[in-house]
């Protein structure tokens, strides 16, 4: 389909898809995808036919299941073994524009000179011609800064070609250039906030910061307040991953989840079977791109776990949208039949003021999991009946399991280095 971009509020038409096109869209997309890696990227070939799988057989998203998930580790066996594209390139090398180098290390090849379809997480953040935005991702090796970079200057606005470190340095920039809108990550801006107050400065007053874009590390609910209502500066996320190409869901200013990019086709699954899960189910995010025919990554396991939901924004944009980032699949233990993440506990247990430790204990009688919560309090003296109600209300809602006990232990009975989730059943 044609694709019109910069369309008042939107980028590009691609975001207000009705779901029958989006459905459409993505499946022709992904079919086309699968059939040009499987000719032209040796590792996908060999994966396809292992698996007994024939490129016809993937029509749609949902076909997906029968491929294999990659995981980081595998892309650097890979790479290693067959360097330096680990079998994945799928165009000829002398048509790459540029090489990206992400931890591992593992050598991303990118054809087109611009990726545009990155603007659009920007666009959603109110990103326009006449603000002068701070990029402070590294320029070096890591695709982040340049990519980004771009993106800032296909909504039209200027860019400081900040990069990391050098805070002082960053904070008289900021303040000389007056700076309007932050690119990095919540955490450094903070920092800059922080040191700009030690160096006398005021920094509401005295800068001109009113909009903030982050992705690397999502932002608590504690330094989003403090950034908006303390420093009145508006602030976006997106979740983003190198090994397929940088960012691909993004906020719009109802903060509502992260909306799916339509360059991508976006799974969340069962980390164990592979096997795909359905909106409000938490799950791995598997992506595979199907944007250029560059880099033949089907199904790639990204280790986040997520959830995604499909009622429409109000904003308009029409795409699934993930729900936040809950921890890692490692962290993740499975009870009767959904996931519960760590972090996502944390989240729930210590947002009780009255918790000083906790840990969950997944046991299993006859043939039902069991999940115990055991609690120690800061204060003795307090209503334990209502504090179990209202606990396990807020955790079934987040966490979608119902906990079967509360057990409040005594002091110091929980070590202070533990494991969040004890799984305690015996497989026989």
């Amino acid at each position: 389909m044609a694709v019109k971009q910069k369309s008042g509020e939107y980028y590009d038409d691609l975001e207000i898809m009705s779901p029958e096109a989006r459905v459409k869209y993505l499946n022709e997309r992904l079919s086309r995808t699968v059939r040009h890696a499987y000719r032209h990227a040796p590792v996908v070939k060999l994966t396809f036919d292992k698996a007994g799988i024939s490129p016809s057989q993937i029509r749609t998203v949902k076909d997906l299941e029968r491929v294999p998930i990659l995981r980081k580790t595998d892309l650097i066996e890979l790479q290693r073994a067959s360097p330096p594209y680990g079998g994945f390139l799928a165009i000829p090398p002398e048509d790459i524009d540029r090489v990206f180098i992400s931890p591992g290390p593992v050598y991303e090849p990118i054809q087109h000179p611009r990726i545009h379809w990155f603007a659009k997480a920007f666009w959603a953040a109110g990103f326009r011609k006449g603000d002068v935005v701070i990029n402070t991702f590294t320029y070096h090796m890591s695709p982040a800064g340049i990519l980004f970079h771009e993106a800032i200057r296909d909504c039209g606005a200027t860019v400081v070609v900040a990069g990391t470190g050098n805070t002082e340095i960053q904070i008289q920039t900021m303040r000389d250039l007056k700076v309007t809108g932050f690119v990095g990550t919540p955490t450094y801006l903070m920092t800059v906030i922080k040191r700009a107050e030690e160096l006398g400065h005021n920094f509401q007053k005295d800068f001109s910061v009113r909009r903030a874009w982050w992705t690397g590390e999502m932002v608590t609910p504690s330094t989003r307040k403090i950034l908006e209502e303390e420093y009145r500066i508006h602030t976006s996320q997106a979740y983003a991953v190198t090994e397929p190409g940088g960012a691909i869901a993004y906020e719009c200013h109802r903060k509502s989840g992260m909306h799916f990019m339509d360059e991508y086709v976006l799974e969340i699954v069962d980390p164990e079977t592979g096997k795909q899960l359905g909106p409000g189910e938490t799950g791995e995010i598997v992506v595979t791109p199907i944007h250029n025919k560059v880099w033949g990554l089907i199904r790639f396991g990204t280790g986040d776990m997520s959830s995604y939901v499909t009622e429409r924004c109000p904003c308009g944009r029409t795409a699934p949208r993930l729900t936040g980032i809950v921890g890692r699949a490692g962290d993740a233990v499975k009870v009767r039949g959904m996931f519960v993440v760590a972090r996502q506990a944390q989240e729930v247990v210590l947002g009780f003021e009255a918790v000083s430790r906790f840990q969950l204990a997944v046991s299993r009688t006859g043939e039902r999991d069991e999940l115990t919560l055991k609690l120690e309090l800061k204060n003795e003296n307090i209503d334990r009946a209502k504090l179990s109600a209202e606990l396990n209300q807020k955790f079934q809602e987040l966490c979608r399991v119902k906990l079967d006990r509360i057990e409040f232990v005594s002091k110091d009975t929980l070590p202070e280095k533990r494991q969040v989730i004890v799984d305690q059943r015996m497989w026989k």
